[in-house]
Parts: C-alpha cells; structure tokens; sequence
C-alpha cells in the first residue's frame, strides 16, 4: 500500500510469519519498501492502515472463501481468441471445465487479444447468452464484457459478475450498472485499447503505474456506488505491456494486496509464456501457465483465471498437501 510516496509489498512465506496475509494461505513477517527512483528496502513494521490492508480477510468471492487458491475457467464463445477461438461448442466447454475442477467460470463474447477490433453489443449477446444460461446453474458465472448493454443481458441471463478488462474506461454505463445489480467486479489494467494496446506500451514505473492506476479504478468504483467488498482487481498482463513489463509485475505481485481487495491473475497461454518457455502454439503453453500459477498462488494471488483447468486442479491439489501441517512420516 502507498502512502507519502512509499509503497509496502508483504514478502511472503509459507507459514510462521508474524501476519497472514489478506486472510488467507501466505503468511508474511517483513516488507519491502517500494519508493520511485530509490533502491527497494527491507522493514518490519508499516502504518497501521497499510497493515489493515494486508492483513483483513478478503470476504467471499459468489460464495467462494478465498481462504485458499480458486480456478476461473475461461469459456470463449468467440471465434476468433488467440488461444482456442473457434475450437469448441463453449456450453460444453463450461460443463467439461466445471468438471475438472473449476470453481467459477468466465464466459466472453469479444476477444480482447492484442490486434482484435470491437465488435457490436448485439453480437456479442448472442454469443454469450445461451452459454450463460446453461453454466450458470453449475457453478457461478462472470461475464467478461467491457459493455453495459453486454453486461445487464448476461446479468438477466444468470451472471454473478462483470469482468471489465477496462476497468471501467471504455464504457461510462457500465459502473451505474454494477453498482445497481449489487453484483461483484473485477476491474483490470489496461494501457489503450486491444487493437493497439501492444503497439509501444511504456511506463515510468510499471509495477508503481500500475498500482496507483489500479487505485484510481477502486476509488471511481467506490464513488459510483460500489463497495470496496465487491471489487476485484487484476493487474492486466499482457494488455498493453512487454515481456519485461509483464516479469517485473509477476516478480512483486504481492504488492497489491495493498489495495485491500481480491487480486485475479490472467497469465493462461498468453505469448509471451510461449515466447520464454518455447511454446509456439497456444495450446502447447499449459505447463509455462502452471509454473507463474503456482509462483503467484505463493505470493498469496486468490483468483487464477486459466484455459488448462484440470492440470492446475491437479497442481492446486499437490499444493495443498504439502502445505498441510502433520507430522513427518505420517
């Protein structure tokens, strides 16, 4: 958390830290300070209100304690995704994911890939509703839309959430709106639009710029009606940062934990996992996936949003018996 300049990121360990970090699996004993222009530095106390923040149990996300770990499977009912467009019915691609262990369920109508252009709000509707329909009687569904008319359908149609890869900057209805359905939002970074978002993204800081701009989000959230218990936050790799700006996000992640609300990670396929891990094709990109889950979920990250879902139930699994306390032997 930032104040007077200075940000406080918790550096976790697995247990027998002084705190528990946001109420779940992580414990932390001390921190590192974060300052523009500055070398990092080391610490074991913060403000109190910072402390608040890192500490206070995040509530329950649809019905789901984020006391541990949780999958969001993605369900494209696009044609055209970078990763599996075209390749599947997507009602049963929700019911197959469901079934391997997903928690909840993204369901989109546009592709935000680097290079997509925006489609029509009806289009997209008709893409998703029938979707929503049948998977939300499951597990619970978010509808992953930058669009207030996307978004009231898929609510009516049975959605539990929006996930606004904008974060609120491409459609000035769609805040009013959540605000108005008392249902939860995950508002993402992005820097410009995915048509162009990948053209030349720059930053001064971008661990920093993103997480004062991650707060600018929450607070306008906050100022249109929605609670702070009702919002998710997702730094947005890949949308509108480089390899480099993604790594430095990745390595230090548990810094917003600071802005006190849930964090949700989508790194699932993306290009430049197969860049550093020799993965051409998307789908070949599963275990480079795995590898930045299972090093997120170690730096406390609740919310995992992944094509792969049965490997990383398998993974998530493994996990969770290690971490278990017991005796050796038994």
């Amino acid at each position: 958390m930032m104040r007077d300049g200075l940000y406080y990121r918790p550096i976790p360990q697995d247990q027998g830290g002084r705190w528990t970090l946001a109420g779940g699996w992580m414990t932390f004993t001390h921190l590192e300070i974060l300052e523009r222009g500055a070398p990092p530095r080391i610490t074991d106390s913060a403000p109190d209100h910072v402390m608040a923040a890192l500490t206070i149990t995040r509530p329950p996300l649809l019905g789901l304690t984020l006391d541990q770990p949780r999958l969001m499977g993605i369900v494209n009912a696009t044609p055209d995704s970078f990763s599996d467009g075209g390749q599947y019915d997507p009602s049963v691609q929700a019911s197959a994911l469901v079934a391997d262990g997903a928690d909840l369920l993204d369901v989109g109508g546009e592709s935000t890939r680097p290079g997509a252009d925006e489609i029509a709000a009806p289009e997209e509707i008709s893409r998703i509703i029938p979707v929503i329909a049948a998977a939300h009687r499951l597990v619970p569904v978010s509808v992953d839309t930058r669009k207030a008319a996307v978004a009231q359908a898929a609510l009516a149609a049975g959605a539990a959430m929006v996930n606004d890869v904008s974060g609120f900057d491409f459609d000035a209805g769609l805040a009013p709106l959540v605000a108005r359905s008392g249902v939860p939002v995950c508002l993402m970074h992005a820097q410009g639009l995915p048509a162009t978002m990948q053209d030349d993204p720059r930053y001064d800081d971008v661990l920093l710029d993103v997480y004062d701009a991650l707060a600018a989000r929450i607070d306008r959230a906050v100022r249109a009606g929605i609670p702070p218990n009702r919002i998710v936050i997702d730094p947005g790799i890949g949308f509108g940062k480089t390899e480099a700006h993604n790594l430095a996000i990745l390595r230090r992640i548990s810094l917003y934990h600071g802005l006190g609300c849930p964090i949700l990670l989508g790194v699932s396929r993306k290009r430049f996992v197969g860049r550093i891990g020799g993965a051409q094709t998307a789908a070949d990109r599963m275990p480079g996936t795995l590898a930045l889950t299972v090093a997120a979920i170690a730096q406390g990250v609740q919310i995992h949003r992944v094509h792969d879902v049965a490997e990383h139930a398998q993974g998530l699994r493994l996990i969770a018996a290690l971490n278990k306390n017991g005796k050796a032997g038994t």
